[in-house]
């Protein structure tokens, strides 16, 4: 049994994605970390009836009460789902090669700090590029500069709008997310 904590900040589709994936597999979710007390993460988690901790930067930075959290639960691996904020190195390096995350562009392009969402398709239209895509990746303590592990890329219509091109690029994530999350789980040593 493998066993993942998902940390997020949004709507959560991802993270629900992932945890209905990984029902009835040897990938165990112990828990949805959040860092916002609004986020429609934490609704979903709890229909899928996944323990939820909601956090502030004080909790994540200045105490080692996440970190407890992890080792308490005995988590294997973190998967970042949408979450916005730099974990801190006392994670990063404690996980290193067993955090991943998933970028909503083909990195190194359009990454850093500041770039996610919304801000990442608008950026991709605003330079006339022709494809976008996604980017897994592992995660150390730069914002998307980690190992790439798997892109998976779409074309941009001349006629896309950033919701149009998200709903595409949701789509790889969708659909992509879980598997090399699974085979990056099974396969590492």
């Amino acid at each position: 049994m493998y066993t993942v904590a998902i940390f997020a900040s949004g709507s959560g589709t991802n993270a629900e994605n992932l945890i209905q994936s990984f029902a009835d597999t040897d990938i165990h979710v112990s828990r949805v970390y959040c860092n916002n007390k609004n986020a429609g993460v934490i609704e979903r988690a709890n229909r899928l009836q996944v323990p939820v901790c909601v956090f502030n930067k004080s909790d994540m930075n200045d105490t080692n009460d996440l970190l407890d959290l992890l080792i308490r639960d005995s988590v294997d691996f973190i998967i970042l789902s949408g979450f916005l904020w730099l974990l801190p190195t006392k994670i990063t390096d404690l996980y290193k090669d067993r955090i991943l995350n998933i970028h909503p562009a083909l990195l190194p392009n359009y990454g850093g700090k500041g770039m996610f969402g919304h801000h990442v398709h608008e950026a991709v239209l605003a330079n006339k590029e022709q494809e976008s895509g996604i980017t897994i990746h592992l995660v150390n303590e730069l914002y998307d500069s980690g190992k790439t592990l798997f892109q998976a890329s779409c074309p941009v219509l001349s006629d896309d709008t950033p919701d149009s091109l998200a709903a595409r690029v949701h789509a790889l994530e969708y659909e992509h997310f879980p598997r090399v999350v699974s085979e990056y789980v099974h396969s590492y040593k």
